[in-house]
């Protein structure tokens, strides 16, 4: 393995130890000896990957956004139409919330009072739903008397709470939840003819989160120079 390749395993390593950690503990009482050492490096290592711990939430928040945009899009480029997509984003979404904590995090800290970071992923979130509803309006797949405005907020509104009220009961981000709502919105949504081909409970499997082997990955201090490693931790 190259030093560059065990550089991005580290970071990566790092990444998802800091979203455990972020989630536990909260970002103002999240620690960096506790990031490093989930990770299994020093916090030399750390830092030789992040000044601080403002930029490593902000890893946190890019690698959740980036998996948003990769999802979606694989999901569209395999599903026949604009709302069958829109129903296995959302399955897609909420099995990504339940199971990676990179993604849970991610929301948190982009979205909580807390330390709100860019991206706003809510927001990331509703703009690709309303690129899905356009684009099913554009087929003629809509319903005529309901405003894809209207749609979109009734979508990231119940996902988002989905979202904040699986952090305390996991049984909020289950696909029975989140079927219950298509099944709901679905027969206003859709024209009668579209209606019949959507599947509620969705129908793509569901693609995986960045860097699943990476859980529990212990990492030797041999990624970055020892100089480097010894200097950034008598700095912290």
């Amino acid at each position: 393995m190259t030093k560059q390749e065990r550089a991005t395993r580290t970071r990566q390593a790092l990444i998802r130890s800091a979203a455990v950690v972020f989630e536990q503990h909260g970002y103002a009482q999240a620690r960096l000896v506790l990031i490093s050492s989930g990770a299994g490096v020093s916090t030399g290592a750390l830092h030789f990957h992040f000044e601080n711990k403002a930029a490593v939430a902000e890893a946190v928040v890019a690698e959740a956004s980036r998996g948003l945009r990769d999802m979606s899009t694989t999901i569209r480029r395999r599903t026949d139409t604009a709302l069958q997509a829109l129903v296995d984003t959302s399955h897609a979404l909420v099995e990504r919330l339940r199971g990676d904590p990179v993604s849970r995090a991610g929301f948190r800290l982009s979205c909580d009072g807390e330390r709100a970071a860019a991206p706003d992923l809510r927001m990331e979130w509703h703009h690709r739903v309303r690129e899905l509803l356009d684009e099913a309006a554009a087929a003629g797949t809509l319903a005529d008397d309901i405003t894809r405005e209207d749609a979109a907020a009734a979508t990231v509104a119940v996902t988002a709470g989905f979202e904040v009220l699986g952090r305390h009961d996991a049984e909020w981000l289950s696909p029975y939840r989140l079927t219950g709502f298509w099944q709901l919105l679905l027969p206003r949504l859709a024209t009668p003819e579209t209606l019949v081909r959507v599947d509620p409970s969705g129908t793509a499997t569901v693609p995986p989160a960045r860097g699943p082997a990476l859980a529990g990955l212990v990492v030797g201090e041999a990624d970055v120079p020892a100089e480097t490693t010894a200097v950034a931790a008598e700095a912290n």
